[in-house]
């Protein structure tokens, strides 16, 4: 292990039987005037090198707090963690002290941020704040760590890198200012990377291109990614298991071809039947009735029953446990089977 004067580091090296990054019964809240909002109810997640772990959930599902807290920057308070791990190279994040969490922090697991243009500082150039990774964390000279950003954007191919370090953000597009997130991301060669939204607001040929270049990215390394989206379609050809969250639980976990293939909860079911389908091009969008749930006020229950047609009175007055359906899957409804049948509606 490596030491600090305040903490212990996760050591690199083999990490035997244990996952990369392994989120356990995960709780956060957060303290307000109106009341405790619930945001993240007991989420279990783990992580292996090089592989792909895709978050999906509408907003407000839990996915993003979930990341905040595995990145140790949520604002404490109002949030609070009650209970719950997060153990990176199985030492628990939690425990660890502001000093040695801070040196995990962009080093060892990094984070591309949904929205590029507030991420980035209006008032510096890009080159400026993708070399400050290395002269902070590295020691570098402010020369040769410009020559380390401009190395940066030549690796996610951004076009003329030499010229346009010393560009501000607003002066590129929306894809290159989200590949310019990325750059600065990866400068530190983190073990894992969770990238939230990467892809919002951007036109589909560019969502590709950004996914494309995660992919590469991660065979390069053999970093763990964590993809967070609410767009099934963005993760089909790069997850290797998907967690889908509502209600800040996990109410589906399984391979991307289990998913896919046959879904084990109803809302599971019904992102899948919004998607739009060549096939079914005239007919009218299926779209989840109801509203996500108040996490102020949370449904008796399962979170979904207000807007599932699986609904029985059991759905009511007990919240389903993660029934295990196989060792790779589980579902959080206690009509899974007939979900995966397409019986009982």
């Amino acid at each position: 292990m490596k030491k600090t004067s305040s903490g212990v580091l996760p050591a690199e090296g083999g990490l035997g039987n244990e996952p990369l990054l392994a989120v356990d019964n995960l709780h956060v809240e957060f303290r307000t005037r109106a009341g405790i909002v619930r945001a993240v109810n007991g989420v279990t997640y783990s992580l292996g090198a090089g592989e792909t772990l895709a978050v999906l959930g509408e907003s407000g599902s839990g996915k993003s707090v979930t990341a905040q807290a595995i990145m140790g920057i949520l604002d404490m308070p109002p949030a609070v963690i009650p209970a719950g791990e997060i153990r990176f190279r199985g030492t628990d994040l939690l425990k660890l002290s502001d000093e040695a969490r801070s040196q995990v922090r962009g080093q060892r697991i990094a984070m591309v941020f949904q929205d590029a243009l507030s991420a980035l500082n209006p008032v510096f150039t890009v080159g400026w704040q993708i070399s400050e990774m290395f002269r902070v964390h590295r020691g570098m000279s402010k020369r040769d760590a410009m020559a380390k950003a401009v190395e940066l954007m030549d690796r996610v191919r951004i076009p003329a890198a030499r010229q346009r370090v010393n560009d501000y953000p607003h002066q590129f597009s929306g894809g290159m200012r989200q590949r310019i997130m990325i750059a600065m991301s990866i400068a530190l060669d983190p073990e894992v990377l969770i990238a939230d939204e990467p892809t919002t607001a951007l036109d589909v040929t560019v969502q590709a291109q950004i996914m494309e270049l995660l992919a590469e990215l991660q065979r390069e390394s053999n970093m763990g990614l964590i993809l967070i989206t609410h767009d099934l379609g963005v993760v089909a050809d790069v997850a290797d298991k998907i967690a889908v969250m509502y209600g800040g639980r996990i109410v589906e976990n399984a391979l991307v071809h289990d998913i896919y293939g046959s879904p084990a909860h109803p809302y599971t079911k019904g992102l899948l039947e919004s998607i739009p389908r060549v096939d079914l091009k005239g007919q009218e969008l299926y779209a989840i009735k109801g509203m996500p749930p108040n996490l102020l006020d949370m449904p008796s229950g399962c979170a979904f029953n207000p807007r599932c047609p699986y609904r029985q009175d059991i759905c009511v007055s007990d919240v389903p446990p993660l029934y295990e359906i196989s060792h790779t899957r589980s579902s959080a409804c206690h009509y899974w089977r007939e979900v995966l049948d397409g019986t009982h509606e």
